[in-house]
Order: structure tokens, then C-alpha cells, then sequence
């Protein structure tokens, strides 16, 4: 196990140097809508908090984390906070497989199909789209937190957004509820599957859907996407484990101990597993961790844009 003051400051010294966890520059992180043929007005703004485009990045970072946890190198990590955020940002990028950073794109590419296809008038300005800071918050740097949330809270209101549609639950978290708390700012925050209108399918069929802790414990959101789903013909097979009681996938442990994630995420596996269905998560972090595990799973904005072909 790491220990966890090291991995805060780290995070919290890219945080301030750079508005992003791990030192990449912006215009590297953030590429995939540029061919989604999408406009900057509309009644709603989409913001992704940069989560989907992050995971190809912690798992190239973990994968390092894992292979040095417990052993006399970890305690070098330390010294993380004092290398200049945008070199080892740069480096990250490098060695990162842009293959798996187009998987991510697609999730939301997937999403703005299905937003357009449910009627939704939305735009999307890249230059507003920034990390929300909630793995600060969630690692007890609550300082920090509340100073990159006030950053981010003022950009959005000095450009007139009031509605935003988010795409993962730790964002939603963050602008839903942790914003008006600790930067007095309200926006009227919708996550997409709220939004969607759509109708067909093409036969019934189930799946295993994997609730994520902040939709299913915190937001209570867990029945919106399994009725997006059954508008599509598609069923949820019954979890002993979903909703408010859902099992954590272990991601959110990774950064400070892979082997805790790892064991956290192979009980939430089983449970999957055991339905005899396909998997399906909603949570970047939920995908990254169980697709580490092995899991054959996909993102619920796949699952649902497949019924749009």
C-alpha cells in the first residue's frame, strides 16, 4: 500500500499547476469531439469532467503503482510532487496506447449519438470541459477540493452556464451536490440517460448492469438507466447488490493500493458474473477496474447506441 498523503500531493500539485490529475495538457486529454460535428450554443452544455478521456492514462499509471506497491521503490513516490506536472504529464501521454485512447473517445462519440437522436438540444465548449476535482474530495484533500471547485464553478458562470449534462457519476456528484456546498454554485445538472427519448430494440434480451457507488448509494439514479434500457427492449437481470446496496468495483482504491482494488473488484465481478448475463457499467472508473479483472463488459452508452444502427 501506498501511502496516501504521498498520492494527494502529487495529485493536488498537478491539480493547481496544471488543472489536471496527472500534468497532460488539456488540448492533449480532450480530442474526441472534434469530429462530432458539434456546436458551441444550445440549451444545455455538455461536460464530460474529463473522466472517460482519464482512463486510458490511470491505467497505464496503475499498471506502475501495481507493479511497485509493497516494495522498497514506493516510498520514492514521495518526491512525485516536486517533478513539473506538465513533464511527467508529457511522459504519461507518451507511453500511453493511443488505441485505448480512441476506445474512450467512442463512449462519448456514443453518447452525442444518442443525445441527438432523443432530440436534445445541447453544444459543447471544450474550453469549459475541466476535471470537476472530485478524487481530491474523495482522497480527504477537501482544501484543495474547494479550491480547484471554485476555479472551475467560476469559469462555468462567468460563461452563462446554467444546465449542464454530464456522462459519469463521480462528475454528476461533484456539480450536483458538492458545488452548491462548497462554491455556493447551482446548475441544473442532468446526467445524459436522464435525457434520452427512445423507443425500439431489436428483440428483448438481459444484462448484468453494474451500478456505480455515486449513482446507486449517493444519487439514487440506479432505476433511469435500467428504464433507457427497457425502452430498448433490453432487461437487467436481478443483482443481489445494485442500487443503494451496490458492491463497489474497487477502482476508487487503486491509486493508493491496486492489490485492495483488485480483491475489492473480484467480489463485484463474481457477483456479475454469476447472472449468466453480459456486463454493463456506467462509470469509467467501474469500466477501467473491471475490464482489468479480465471482465468482458461494455459502457451502457454502447449497449444503447448499437440499438441506433
Amino acid at each position: 500500500m501506498y501511502h496516501p498523503r504521498d498520492i494527494i500531493e502529487a495529485i493536488a500539485a498537478n491539480l493547481r499547476t496544471t488543472r489536471n490529475p496527472f500534468g497532460i495538457p488539456h488540448f492533449m486529454v480532450n480530442r474526441w469531439w472534434r469530429k462530432s460535428g458539434l456546436t458551441t450554443g444550445g440549451d444545455a452544455l455538455l461536460f464530460t469532467g474529463l473522466m472517460y478521456q482519464f482512463i486510458p492514462y490511470i491505467e497505464t499509471s496503475t499498471a506502475y503503482l501495481a507493479k511497485y506497491e509493497d516494495s522498497p521503490l514506493n516510498a520514492y513516490l514521495r518526491y512525485a510532487r516536486y517533478v513539473p506536472g506538465y513533464f511527467s504529464g508529457l511522459g504519461l501521454a507518451t507511453i500511453t496506447p493511443g488505441r485505448e485512447k480512441r476506445k474512450f473517445d467512442r463512449i462519448l462519440q456514443d453518447i452525442v449519438k444518442l443525445l441527438k437522436a432523443s432530440g436534445v438540444d445541447f453544444g459543447y465548449r471544450p474550453e469549459l470541459d475541466r476535471y470537476s476535482g472530485i478524487l481530491l474530495y474523495d482522497l480527504g484533500d477537501q482544501e484543495g477540493f474547494v479550491r480547484h471547485a471554485r476555479w472551475l464553478a467560476d469559469r462555468l458562470r462567468k460563461a452563462g452556464v446554467k444546465k449542464l449534462i454530464t456522462v459519469d457519476p463521480h462528475t454528476t456528484y461533484a456539480l450536483k451536490e458538492l458545488f452548491p456546498e462548497y462554491t455556493g454554485a447551482r446548475f441544473e445538472v442532468h446526467p445524459y440517460f436522464e435525457l434520452l427519448r427512445l423507443k425500439g430494440g431489436n428483440g428483448r434480451r438481459t444484462v448484468a448492469l453494474h451500478d456505480p457507488c455515486f449513482y446507486g448509494r449517493y444519487l439514487g439514479l440506479s432505476d433511469v438507466p435500467a428504464r433507457a434500457l427497457a425502452d430498448l427492449g433490453i432487461d437487467c437481470a436481478p443483482l443481489d447488490r445494485s442500487g443503494a446496496y451496490t458492491h463497489c468495483c474497487g477502482g476508487p482504491a487503486e491509486s493508493i493500493s491496486p492489490s485492495l482494488a483488485v480483491e475489492v473488484g473480484r467480489r463485484r465481478l463474481d457477483q456479475l458474473e454469476a447472472t449468466g448475463a453480459p456486463i454493463v457499467a456506467m462509470c469509467p472508473i467501474c469500466l477501467g477496474n473491471l475490464r482489468k479483472l479480465g471482465a468482458d463488459v461494455q459502457d451502457l452508452s454502447s449497449v444503447l447506441a448499437e440499438t441506433l444502427q
